[in-house]
């Protein structure tokens, strides 16, 4: 296997997914499939206790839906900025900071790649949000130069970024036939990023875009923030959210917003953490709530549980039909209905912050002098979500929505971009 060929491999990796796209020299870009046909995979590593083999993806979640013994990491990106990165735990006796749990993720996605092309690349652009961490510079910049040493420490000798709603929009460019104004709307698990910029099949082969660009804006909310938000609402209470206990107050929150939250739930198994919840039991005027959190963090049930929430959220979504978050790990015949009601009424204040962070981009766009725009293009998994679609619609009526390839446009854009 040689060691580099022509032409730019990019890498859009994901708070919840995954896809890489290898663009030759002056050819179209290809998506690089990663587990068997699909060109996406989950964001998860799985450290398994059994055969102490390191399982990725698709793999490493049914791993542990199938209750084999071993941790399973998700969110990842989740982290980048924050000082959870350096932190270190356990895995198999060993312990790994969460830093290199990143990198044994890319060290995998680039070997992947090398199966695909017969080589092992050694350049990559790698996407990136407007912000990783919201309102604060330097833990930004953290972020990014945390990822940057992660890919490095793999065997990338060349690491360049390039904003994922751009990369998108480069993507998006490529089928259009006239010169259009598109706000480029790029929601993906970890973040919500929107780009105003002028595309056209005259604009392709520009050497420098940024005139193109009209004006970014991002926020650190996206699709396991409304997991969280739906967990809390229809699931957490089962287990005592909000419940008021003997003295007449709730039960004490932490515990069940840490998990709602994919990279938060890990550190509840831990014996202090156990025994901190344990202790609440006091709290509870229903002990059988108390054993049934006591129960999902005694089988290492958590990531399930968020795991039932996020495939009802895409259920309701695609049938616009209320659907049921099946918890019979937790005990027999439980389970909770979520409804279209329910996924308005709760997302709403999550989705209008969204949608608000998107007007922003087209006013500091300021397209009076340019025109109106002419599309909003959508990328990124949680994007299809039917209530975002409507409340982005509601701010901008008459505008076309265009679903792109929500999995791997962004991956595609980016091998694009290095040119």
């Amino acid at each position: 296997m040689t060691r580099s060929s022509p032409g730019i491999l990019g890498i859009d990796f994901g708070t919840s997914n995954s896809a890489m796209a290898w663009a030759p020299p002056g050819g179209l870009a290809q998506p690089i499939a990663l587990e068997g046909d699909a060109v996406s995979m989950p964001t998860a590593v799985f450290y398994n206790a059994e055969d102490h083999l390191t399982h990725f993806g698709r793999d490493a979640v049914s791993q542990y839906l199938a209750s084999t013994e071993g941790r399973l990491m998700r969110s990842l990106k989740s982290l980048l900025g924050s000082s959870l990165l350096q932190e270190k735990t356990e895995i198999n006796h060993q312990t790994i900071s969460f830093q290199d749990i990143i990198a044994t993720f890319l060290a995998e996605l680039r070997q992947r790649a090398a199966q695909k092309l017969g080589h092992l690349p050694n350049e990559v652009v790698l996407g990136r949000p407007v912000h990783f961490v919201d309102d604060d510079l330097e833990r930004d910049a953290q972020a990014e130069q945390s990822l940057r040493e992660a890919a490095q420490s793999v065997g990338f000798s060349r690491v360049r970024f390039q904003l994922e709603p751009i990369a998108a929009a480069l993507d998006y460019e490529r089928r259009l036939n006239s010169e259009a104004r598109v706000l480029v709307a790029d929601i993906g698990g970890g973040t919500s990023d929107f780009t105003v910029v002028r595309l056209g099949p005259d604009r392709t082969g520009k050497p420098d875009r940024s005139e193109d660009v009209l004006a970014t804006t991002g926020v650190h909310i996206g699709g396991t923030d409304f997991d969280q938000k739906l967990s809390l609402e229809r699931v957490m209470p089962l287990l005592g959210h909000r419940h008021i206990g003997p003295q007449g107050r709730e039960v004490p929150s932490r515990v069940f917003f840490d998990l709602s939250t994919w990279h938060l739930i890990q550190w509840l198994y831990l014996p202090r953490a156990l025994a901190q919840t344990q202790a609440l039991r006091v709290n509870y005027s229903d002990t059988r709530l108390h054993e049934r959190l006591m129960r999902v963090l005694d089988q290492r049930d958590g990531h399930r549980v968020a795991h039932e929430v996020e495939l009802a959220k895409i259920r309701c979504s695609e049938n616009q039909a209320h659907t049921m978050v099946d918890l019979q790990a937790v005990e027999p015949d439980l389970m909770t209905e979520l409804s279209i009601a329910d996924m308005r009424e709760h997302l709403d204040a999550l989705l209008q912050r969204t949608v608000v962070c998107g007007l922003e981009c087209v006013l500091r766009a300021n397209l009076r002098s340019e025109g109106p725009l002419d599309a909003i293009y959508l990328t990124g998994g949680s994007s299809a979500l039917k209530p975002f679609q409507q409340a982005l619609q509601s701010a901008f009526p008459g505008v076309p929505l265009v679903q792109g390839d929500l999995f791997g446009g962004v991956a595609s854009g980016l091998a694009y971009s290095g040119r």
